[in-house]
């Protein structure tokens, strides 16, 4: 049986790497840094960050536990205005960080982080308000072969 992408990428410590690199990529792009460098950004962000992708991966269920679900992270991304345009450089960022926190770079692993980042972003960019944000929403589950529930 084929392991967690959680398992694959090397688990909690992987996860934390590629929010801290996907952080520092974010800070550095000139269109996504004013998202990224607010003063009132929670000083655990990056932590949460990874806690929340570590679980979707197939990790334990620390995000969900300590922050809350789904919805939770939505209403906290939704309301932004359009942001399309910042949707790409957000998934490339990523795909970079995956490098640069020197998560394995098997093909198949690297297509469902991306197939990941670009369902979440198209997530996130669905509800350009919070009102329109369903309440309850479970934490996504995501496999090789893309979204469980």
């Amino acid at each position: 049986m084929r392991p967690s992408l959680f398992e694959f990428a090397g688990g909690e410590p992987a996860f934390l790497a590629l929010a801290r690199a996907h952080h520092a990529r974010c800070l550095a792009d000139p269109e996504l840094n004013h998202p990224f460098s607010h003063p009132d950004q929670h000083p655990l962000h990056v932590e949460r960050l990874a806690a929340y992708w570590a679980e979707v991966m197939g990790g334990p269920p620390r995000y969900s536990e300590s922050c809350g679900d789904h919805t939770g992270m939505l209403v906290m991304h939704a309301g932004n205005g359009d942001m399309s345009d910042l949707g790409a450089r957000f998934v490339d960022c990523f795909v970079h960080a995956a490098d640069d926190a020197q998560l394995p770079g098997d093909p198949e692993f690297r297509a469902a982080l991306r197939a990941y980042m670009e369902w979440a972003v198209g997530q996130v960019l669905s509800y350009p308000d919070r009102e329109t944000v369903p309440g309850e929403m479970p934490m996504p589950q995501w496999s090789w072969d893309g979204l469980r529930r």
